[in-house]
Protein backbone atom coordinates (compact mmCIF):
# COMPACT_ATOMS: atom_id res chain seq x y z
CA UNK A 1 0.00 0.00 0.00
CA UNK A 2 1.31 3.48 -0.90
CA UNK A 3 0.41 6.42 1.36
CA UNK A 4 1.11 10.00 0.26
CA UNK A 5 0.69 12.74 2.90
CA UNK A 6 -1.18 15.94 2.08
CA UNK A 7 -0.30 19.61 2.77
CA UNK A 8 2.29 20.04 5.54
CA UNK A 9 2.20 16.40 6.70
CA UNK A 10 5.13 13.98 6.93
CA UNK A 11 5.08 10.18 7.30
CA UNK A 12 7.66 8.91 9.78
CA UNK A 13 8.63 5.28 10.42
CA UNK A 14 8.88 4.71 14.15
CA UNK A 15 12.23 3.73 15.59
CA UNK A 16 11.85 1.45 18.59
CA UNK A 17 14.18 2.34 21.45
CA UNK A 18 14.16 0.66 24.80
CA UNK A 19 16.04 1.98 27.81
CA UNK A 20 17.40 -0.30 30.47
CA UNK A 21 17.72 0.61 34.16
CA UNK A 22 20.83 -0.17 36.19
CA UNK A 23 19.01 -3.22 37.58
CA UNK A 24 18.31 -4.56 34.09
CA UNK A 25 14.63 -3.62 33.86
CA UNK A 26 13.65 -2.68 30.30
CA UNK A 27 11.58 0.50 29.92
CA UNK A 28 9.67 0.48 26.60
CA UNK A 29 9.54 3.67 24.53
CA UNK A 30 5.82 4.05 25.29
CA UNK A 31 6.65 4.61 28.97
CA UNK A 32 9.46 7.09 28.39
CA UNK A 33 8.77 10.80 28.75
CA UNK A 34 11.09 12.15 26.08
CA UNK A 35 10.97 13.14 22.45
CA UNK A 36 10.81 10.26 20.00
CA UNK A 37 13.01 9.48 16.98
CA UNK A 38 11.96 8.19 13.58
CA UNK A 39 12.93 8.17 9.92
CA UNK A 40 11.03 10.23 7.34
CA UNK A 41 9.45 8.01 4.68
CA UNK A 42 7.28 10.45 2.67
CA UNK A 43 6.65 14.19 2.71
CA UNK A 44 3.68 16.22 1.54
CA UNK A 45 3.93 19.16 -0.86
CA UNK A 46 3.76 21.78 1.91
CA UNK A 47 1.59 24.89 1.97
CA UNK A 48 2.15 28.60 1.45
CA UNK A 49 2.39 29.09 5.22
CA UNK A 50 4.25 25.90 6.15
CA UNK A 51 7.19 24.75 4.02
CA UNK A 52 8.51 21.20 4.33
CA UNK A 53 12.14 21.33 5.51
CA UNK A 54 12.83 17.58 5.78
CA UNK A 55 13.23 14.94 3.10
CA UNK A 56 12.78 11.19 2.87
CA UNK A 57 15.56 9.39 4.75
CA UNK A 58 16.10 12.13 7.36
CA UNK A 59 16.22 10.96 10.98
CA UNK A 60 14.03 13.32 13.02
CA UNK A 61 12.94 13.99 16.60
CA UNK A 62 9.25 14.68 17.21
CA UNK A 63 6.96 15.34 20.15
CA UNK A 64 5.91 12.18 21.98
CA UNK A 65 2.14 12.58 21.67
CA UNK A 66 2.12 14.16 18.21
CA UNK A 67 0.62 12.70 15.05
CA UNK A 68 -1.67 9.88 14.05
CA UNK A 69 -0.45 6.28 14.17
CA UNK A 70 -1.08 4.13 11.09
CA UNK A 71 0.08 0.71 9.94
CA UNK A 72 1.42 0.52 6.39
CA UNK A 73 2.16 -3.01 5.21
CA UNK A 74 2.30 -4.17 8.85
CA UNK A 75 4.83 -1.52 9.94
CA UNK A 76 3.99 1.24 12.44
CA UNK A 77 4.19 4.79 11.04
CA UNK A 78 3.14 8.25 12.21
CA UNK A 79 1.57 10.99 10.14
CA UNK A 80 2.92 14.23 11.63
CA UNK A 81 2.48 17.90 10.90
CA UNK A 82 5.75 19.59 9.99
CA UNK A 83 5.39 21.78 13.12
CA UNK A 84 5.54 18.66 15.35
CA UNK A 85 9.06 17.81 14.15
CA UNK A 86 11.52 19.47 16.52
CA UNK A 87 14.92 18.53 15.04
CA UNK A 88 16.87 16.58 12.43
CA UNK A 89 19.29 14.07 13.98
CA UNK A 90 22.65 13.74 12.20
Amino acid sequence: MKVKPLADRVIVKLEKTEAKTAGGIIIPDTAQEKTQIGVVVEVGPGTEKEKITVKAGDKVMYDKYAGTQVKVDGVEHLILKMADIVAIVE
